[in-house]
């Protein structure tokens, strides 16, 4: 982290976990072990848990976020929650293009701007997710990979918006619920090379200006030494987001 041009950020992915009485119980364990924490602290919730999440952190320093949202403002589009509706309840973050949407329900680059635009168009601020399977890692693409996911997904965002209101992850997707997890060197390694493509599409203040995440199975062990490298800004967080001393022990080493 370089905490003299950017904010860490710690934000907790719980995928398709927790009734609401379970999020409410989680969050009411968490909120005394992060109170002091010299980071931004995000938990991103199933949307039946959204207004539990919303109702319980008020008053603390943890932000609420949705794990995805749809590209229209309303429609025959049967089981989706549009930005408006997550503006309207009051909800700041979303996650859009996470690798679990791509592989299971047909997420395309293409899909991800256009839910990214929507999110942006109602103040959302959105946690942009980007990575490589393992064998185009092996086949040495990864990062012509992931300038194709940043570059479509940027089209039309503004150097503004950029700064302001996205978040980028890098989540290989041979490490997100595997247990593999990319070297530190490897994170940094992948984090720079997007900063400098943000420097290539925009400029170098807008580069040093964006939070850039990484995400794929960060731990409570594996966090400090993640967290030291000069281009990881912070951690989207899965299994280890549901654990209250875990999370609070990765949002510690994020805060030093």
């Amino acid at each position: 982290m370089n905490k003299q041009l950017r904010k860490a950020v710690i934000a907790g992915n719980w995928k398709m976990n927790k009734t609401p009485d379970e999020t409410k119980a989680l969050i009411e364990e968490i909120k005394p072990l992060v109170k002091d924490a010299d980071c931004d602290v995000i938990v991103c919730v199933p949307y039946i848990d959204i207004h539990t999440a919303l109702e319980a952190t008020k008053g603390s320093n943890i932000k609420v976020g949705a794990e995805n949202c749809h590209w229209a403002e309303s429609g025959a589009f049967t089981g989706e929650v549009s930005a408006p509706m997550l503006k309207a309840i009051g909800v700041p973050y979303v996650i859009i293009g996470h690798s679990e949407r791509r592989q299971y329900f047909g997420e395309t680059d293409e899909t991800v701007h256009d839910r990214v635009r929507a999110a942006l168009n109602n103040d959302l601020t959105v946690i942009l997710c980007v990575g490589e399977y393992l064998k185009q890692r092996e086949q040495n693409i990864t990062m012509e990979v992931i300038a194709t996911q940043v570059k479509i997904a940027l089209a039309g965002v503004s150097a503004e918006e950029l700064k302001e209101k996205i978040i980028i992850a890098y989540e290989p997707v041979w490490a997100i619920g595997t247990g593999l997890t990319a070297t530190a060197q490897q994170a940094n390694e992948v984090n720079k090379g997007i900063r400098d493509l943000i420097a290539d599409l925009y400029d170098a203040d807008t580069a040093n200006a964006t939070v850039i995440q990484y995400g794929g199975s960060m731990n409570a062990k594996n966090a400090d030494e993640l967290l030291s490298q000069p281009d990881v800004d912070g951690g989207l967080i899965g299994g280890a987001s549901l654990k209250a001393p875990d999370f609070a022990a990765i949002v510690e080493a994020a805060s030093k």
